[in-house]
């Protein structure tokens, strides 16, 4: 890297991964290991979310995560809590380009995420003389370029939220909308049934609106055919797993394995 390096925006890598031109496949991460999310950053997905609403992801941890899964092919994506202006603003010093936002209910709440993004006179987000992002003041036209470098994705996981979705997805810096299936589910009167059909089919209408904005659109899957389904049907960027989930299914799976077996030498013996 070459003094010319640290002083110019970096392309946003999701944004750059966007242009292969084919939809990217995701996983979640809520263990909030970094040695594990340093190990699946080599396992060929696209990109990587840090869950820091339903996980115990600190400002640090995220920091940490990022740092590591830089080191591979992967592109780490942070969710925060919520969309809070001091919250996006710690974040964003933190270097957390890809953020993001969950339970954006109106293009109003998109508009005010917006502008915590952006510095004055286009927005609020406060300005610090040292922070990662600027790379500890190496690159002294940060706070001229920076929006340049980040990518903005807010989760509609709603009734509400979807009847506007095409709205919100036309919000002057938003770069994506995401479509959450568990809350999404829970206010159609389907708690729990994140897979219901009504649900899919929902989601699938919402992407079919949402495509006039130009904007990117993403989608959780429930499950290894809603994947495949929401792979097919033209998301641009899908998480098929989480490592919470293949940690439990395969541990779980070897357990009745192996206990069968040893049950099977008990049974035998007796």
């Amino acid at each position: 890297m070459t003094a010319s390096d640290i002083h110019a925006t970096r392309p946003n890598p999701f944004r750059e991964a966007m242009r292969q031109g084919r939809p990217l496949v995701g996983i979640w991460s809520m263990l909030n290991s970094v040695d594990a999310t340093e190990a699946l950053g080599w396992s060929g997905y696209d990109w990587l979310l840090v869950d820091g609403e339903h996980a115990p992801v600190s400002l640090h941890d995220a920091m940490a995560h990022c740092r590591a899964i830089a080191a591979t092919p992967t592109v780490p994506i942070v969710r925060l809590l919520w969309n809070d202006p001091l919250l996006i603003k710690q974040h964003l010093d933190a270097g957390i380009a890809t953020m993001m936002l969950p339970f954006v209910q109106t293009p109003e709440e998109a508009a005010r995420a917006v502008q915590s993004l952006r510095y004055p006179p286009h927005g609020i987000r406060g300005i610090a003389a040292m922070h990662r992002a600027s790379r500890y003041t190496r690159f002294k036209d940060y706070a001229a370029q920076a929006s340049q470098s980040l990518f903005l994705i807010v989760q509609i996981e709603t009734k509400e939220a979807l009847d506007r979705c095409e709205e919100i997805a036309a919000v002057d810096g938003v770069d994506a909308v995401f479509f959450g299936p568990g809350d999404l589910a829970a206010s159609m009167g389907l708690p729990g049934q994140a897979n219901h059909p009504d649900v899919t089919a929902a989601i699938e209408d919402g992407l079919r609106r949402c495509r006039p904005s130009g904007k990117a659109v993403g989608a959780l899957a429930p499950n290894d055919e809603i994947a495949e389904r929401h792979i097919r049907s033209g998301f641009d960027f899908v998480s098929v797993a989480n490592d919470f989930s293949l940690l439990l299914r395969n541990a779980d799976a070897a357990a009745t394995r192996f206990r069968g077996v040893a049950d099977g030498i008990a049974t035998k013996k007796g």
